[in-house]
């Protein structure tokens, strides 16, 4: 009897580790079902036509595939000008916000001064008041000022908005940064901005390319702000040029599923590129030596 309950518990040490990998395994398929449901939809209507929808649904598989949506899309709407927009929108702000947030990291990780600690939690305040809140000061002010549908808002905007993430998280990377690196650089000789750019930065890449591919993906997926401070075709965005695809009565879903197929090019291009940069910035500091 002894010997039999011993073989049962260890078939069930056996089935536990066995059960637990299929839970496991489980849940990350329907994870990955879920995330890459809306994205095979979306691909499958981009290469059919609207009556093809219409008569058989988004999930049908087409007979032959058609890139008459891009072609005409391309052809035949301002698409061109709303990639260009959403490129001269999200380069510049993605660029000077990691650039100042990289300064001012640098700022305060690095020096000591009075009142350090509320200047910095005044340059990071922009984190915690939703945009929705200040969606009519910020639209009268630009109206007043004739900046209204333009680019230049939506540059400033969220090159404000993504400075303050940007200034947290090279703060708190520079921090973890060995202390002598900056004292041994300045008793060679070398003056802060060399400290910054010569050495700061090329150990900070990492944190660089995180914020890079985040920021880019967020600015260039944004809809709310272009929806509100533009009107015209000239000052829209790849996002808001989307929605200007429906209709009255109707909506071009095979069109606007092409032309969001077109918009996800750029933020997977920029994954790919800072891939590894990216991939080794999210792991700092999860392995202690």
């Amino acid at each position: 009897m002894a010997r039999a309950g011993a073989t049962v518990t260890e078939e069930n040490r056996r089935a536990r580790p066995l059960s637990r990998s299929i839970l496991v395994h489980g849940f990350i398929l329907a994870v990955l079902v879920v995330y890459a449901a809306p994205i095979i939809g979306v691909l499958l209507t981009s290469v059919q036509t609207n009556a093809e929808i219409a008569a058989r649904g988004v999930w049908h598989i087409p007979e032959a595939a058609s890139l008459a949506n891009f072609e005409d899309i391309l052809a035949n709407t301002p698409t061109p000008r709303y990639l260009l927009n959403s490129f001269l929108v999200t380069i510049p702000a993605t660029a000077i916000s990691i650039l100042g947030g990289l300064m001012l990291g640098y700022v305060f990780s690095q020096f000591r001064f009075p009142f350090a600690e509320l200047l910095f939690l005044l340059v990071i305040a922009g984190m915690f008041f939703p945009p929705q809140a200040m969606l009519i000061p910020l639209f009268r002010l630009f109206n007043d000022i004739g900046l209204y549908d333009t680019l230049y808002p939506m540059i400033i905007i969220h090159t404000a908005l993504g400075m303050s993430i940007c200034t947290l998280l090279m703060r708190n990377f520079m921090t973890a940064l060995p202390s002598g690196l900056r004292e041994a650089a300045i008793v060679d000789g070398a003056g802060e901005w060399s400290v910054l750019f010569r050495v700061i930065v090329p150990l900070s890449l990492p944190a660089i390319a995180v914020l890079a591919t985040l920021q880019f993906t967020w600015i260039w997926n944004d809809f709310l702000w272009p929806l509100i401070l533009t009107k015209s075709e000239d000052a829209k965005t790849l996002m808001a040029g989307i929605d200007a695809l429906k209709g009255q009565y109707n909506v071009a879903w095979a069109s606007q599923a092409a032309m969001s197929v077109i918009a996800r090019i750029p933020t997977v291009v920029v994954f790919i590129a800072f891939q590894s940069y990216f991939i080794s910035g999210l792991t700092l500091g999860a392995v202690k030596e």
